[in-house]
């Protein structure tokens, strides 16, 4: 994993994000997102938006990893 760029890390840490609130959130119907930033704020549809081109760009990448 030393090989990873600054994109790389920062959509991983973005996707494990993600992941934590949707765990969150089908376990305890909690959503920590929207509990920190408000429900639908401009800060949380951020968050939110980042997370979602975070899991394209990773799902784009998926090849590149492996050549890493």
């Amino acid at each position: 994993m030393k090989n990873l760029n600054v994109f790389d890390w920062i959509g991983l840490i973005l996707v494990v994000i993600g992941g934590i609130n949707w765990g969150l959130i089908g376990l305890l119907n909690f959503d920590l997102v929207s509990t920190i930033f408000g429900d639908m704020t401009l800060a949380t549809r951020i968050i939110y938006g980042s997370v979602g081109v975070s899991a394209l760009y990773l799902l784009f990448m998926l090849g590149n990893f492996s050549k890493k």
